[in-house]
């Protein structure tokens, strides 16, 4: 980073990094170096059979978000004439590509997930609100996260790959401890309502949960102290969802809203229509 600023300040800030492009044509070399020309200094590089290679010197630092966003206007400007490569290319095309996975890959996991609660729960409502339990402590994290990155580690930025591989974890850890504690609550509603089921169920796995979320946690935070950005980042991020979850979203939140709705929670599986009083009591 040191380099990189006295770089900056001799030179322009592109030149530790400049962007290339291959003119497969030679007849072209003259034409997109005048269209390049017009985002920084073009300079001639090698020629051979698969074509030429121009070297343009970008004003702005390679993974600026300015230098990023001259990348597609660079490709416009040059056309089909020639490929626009280099660092500051590969790194527009990576966020790209990790925005187009989370518009993806995100639904869908929590389409599957979703899918998974209903056949367990044999139910609409709890699924959903499980759904947005774990959606929410997911953007805490994250928040939480990218704030003490930023703030407290002193780190430039985070990984476009970061949301993803969160949400991946976080859904995955968090939808197990629901998953857990909804199962229970199910299996105790059936004999005692929901009201009491809730807090049977949460009693019993209360302290196996628990448990299990702090060892989890104190396994993924020692990857904070690994000498990688992306590691120390993910690492901090699922640790805190994870505990944030443990006692927070399963010990209060979720139990709380499953009271609050009632037996409205397990519609429209049979035990939706039956009331905390005539609920079926085990004969003794």
């Amino acid at each position: 980073m040191t380099g990189q600023e006295i770089l900056a300040r001799n030179f322009a800030a592109g030149a530790s990094a400049p962007t290339d492009i291959v003119v497969p044509d030679r007849a072209n070399v003259e034409r997109v170096t005048q269209a390049a020309s017009e985002f920084g200094q073009v300079r001639p590089g090698p020629s051979g059979e698969a074509g030429t290679v121009l070297s343009v010197t970008l004003a702005d630092a390679p993974f600026s978000n300015a230098a990023l966003d001259t990348v597609p206007r660079l490709r416009q400007a040059v056309g089909e004439a020639g490929l626009v490569g280099g660092p500051s290319a590969q790194e527009y095309d990576l966020r790209e590509a990790a925005n187009r996975d989370n518009r993806l890959i995100l639904p869908l996991t929590l389409i599957v997930v979703f899918a998974i609660l209903v056949l367990l729960l044999r139910a609409m409502v709890a699924p959903l609100l499980l759904i947005a339990s774990v959606i929410v402590s997911f953007a805490a994290a994250l928040g939480v996260g990218v704030f003490v990155s930023d703030y407290i580690f002193g780190f430039t930025g985070v990984t476009p790959t970061l949301p993803l591989l969160a949400f991946v974890f976080l859904v995955a850890l968090g939808i197990d401890y629901n998953i857990f504690l909804m199962a229970r609550v199910r299996e105790e509603a059936l004999k005692h309502g929901t009201r009491e089921g809730t807090l049977r169920g949460l009693a019993v796995t209360g302290a196996v949960i628990t448990g299990a979320g702090i060892v989890l946690a104190g396994t993924f935070g020692a990857l904070a102290v690994l000498p990688l950005v992306i590691l120390t980042q993910i690492g901090f991020i699922v640790a805190f969802g994870v505990l944030l979850d443990t006692f927070l979203v399963r010990s209060v939140i979720v139990p709380a809203a499953v009271i609050d709705m009632g037996r409205r929670v397990w519609w429209p599986s049979r035990l939706a229509k039956e009331s905390r009083d005539t609920a079926r009591v085990p004969t003794e």
